[in-house]
């Protein structure tokens, strides 16, 4: 039990080192485009960027949470970033997959596992944004679920629920020593590899006694099983990053089947939001909302992709195509993190930054010439 917490210690300080070296890149990137909502579909890759980069959907919601708290945005304004978020955070996984390259069958399979959970979050935000974008439909439900469980009486708490992050301390004294944000983020991804590998050993030693029988039984034993486990292990935890990087090795060896760590990872991404339906009651009704929000977006893929096994099948044959076509062309599986969490993205938000800025220089021009002529002006 010490060694599982321990590695899973390990595993939270390889993700804040992640989170702090990209942050290190540049300080205030996440600062300056949370803000930049001008269309829904920026507004997506803005959670998905913010997430990708500190590694932590729970940190780029509580930073939604407080614009939306603030005014600065409105609540449907911000729903598309907690889209994006459920996307980027999905990161952990893939990268965890990268660890297995050195070895072409055990790559593509973890590989798949990687991004199985990447495509199903994909495709669920292409059923539900533009459900949300024509008919708000994400708003109007968190809206009355909100007013229902708070009620119209409800008072935010001066206290805040907070976890006690005993990595942050080391995270800045070592980066204090070791101010190169590129040394930190190889070193961090590589105690992240070390740490899941020997998490996922230890697991499987302590819970099944090192047979892959009884996992086969008792935890992965159909999909709804599968599902449950999922559930509970990422409520306990706290923590989907944990849970969906843990069962990567899992597939890479042939414990289980990708089918079966689908299932798994529908679980987590339900029990992931258990811990900030409970943070939200202690502070604003809009915290609640949004809580709801990333609750019935996973809630909603759930209740589309789990009991159909057609449809279930979906993100499952993608993730092993792509698989393939990483196990055939290495380079594939880095060109999609580079793509999807990180260019792509910023390069949307930075075009749309400066197609804003040019709105508002030439609105400036058009005030300009029409403004009336004060005829003392001419005179002074």
């Amino acid at each position: 039990m010490i060694l599982i917490a321990f590695n899973i210690f390990l595993f939270l300080l390889a993700i804040d080192f992640i989170g702090y070296s990209f942050r290190l890149l540049n300080k205030d990137i996440a600062n300056s485009i949370i803000n930049l909502t001008a269309n829904p579909f920026i507004s997506l890759f803005i959670g998905l960027l913010i997430t990708a980069i500190i590694q932590s959907s729970s940190t780029s919601t509580s930073m939604i949470v407080a614009v939306v708290a603030s005014g600065s945005i409105g609540f449907s304004d911000a729903i598309p970033m907690i889209m994006g978020a459920n996307i980027g955070t999905t990161l952990t996984s893939t990268l965890v997959s990268l660890s297995f390259i050195t070895n072409r069958d055990e790559f593509r399979k973890a590989i798949g596992a990687g991004v199985v959970h990447d495509f199903f979050n994909i495709l669920v935000v292409a059923i539900l944004f533009p459900l949300e974008y024509n008919y708000g439909v994400l708003t109007e439900m968190s809206a009355a679920a909100s007013n229902f469980i708070l009620g119209d009486g409800y008072v935010a708490q001066n206290t805040e629920f907070r976890f006690f992050l005993f990595t942050k301390p080391i995270v800045l004294y070592i980066g204090s020593l070791l101010p190169y944000p590129v040394v930190l983020a190889i070193a961090s991804f590589a105690i992240l590899a070390i740490a899941v590998k020997f998490l996922s050993h230890t697991l499987y030693k302590s819970i099944t006694g090192g047979s892959r029988e009884f996992l086969q039984k008792y935890f992965f034993g159909s999909p709804y099983r599968s599902f449950f486990w999922g559930v509970v292990f990422t409520a306990g935890i706290q923590s989907s990053s944990v849970t969906t990087s843990v069962i990567v090795p899992f597939v890479a060896t042939r414990k289980i089947s990708l089918k079966q760590c689908f299932t798994f990872i529908l679980g987590a991404n339900i029990g992931t939001t258990i811990t900030a339906l409970i943070a939200a009651l202690f502070k604003s009704e809009a915290a609640v909302s949004i809580a709801l929000v990333h609750l019935f977006i996973n809630l909603i893929g759930v209740l589309i992709f789990l009991p159909f096994p057609i449809i279930r099948n979906i993100p499952v044959r993608m993730a092993k195509a792509f698989g393939r076509l990483a196990m055939k062309f290495r380079i594939a599986g880095f060109a999609y993190i580079i793509l999807t969490f990180f260019l792509i993205p910023f390069i949307l938000i930075s075009f749309n930054k400066q197609e804003g800025n040019d709105k508002e220089v030439d609105v400036k021009i058009e005030e300009s010439i029409h403004k009336p002529v004060n005829p003392t002006d001419s005179l002074n």
